[in-house]
């Protein structure tokens, strides 16, 4: 059997945001960039990002200069 099959649906599972990864997910959230147009850069879902957003995970990170 070739491949990795994760998950009830046979898919791969998407990237999983890194600590390192938040600065530069913040930076564009602070400019108006819509979630669906910064989730692909990191595939994940807006989801994800809004999470980020909200300060629901990664708060204490600041975003990028």
């Amino acid at each position: 059997m070739t491949g990795l099959k994760l998950g009830g649906s046979g898919r791969n599972s998407s990237y999983r945001i890194q600590p390192t990864d938040v600065p530069a997910i913040k930076k564009p959230i602070l400019t108006g960039e819509l979630f669906h147009r910064i989730a692909p850069d990191y595939d994940v879902n807006p989801g994800r990002i809004a999470e980020i957003k909200k300060g629901h995970r990664y708060a204490d990170i600041p975003p990028a200069r």
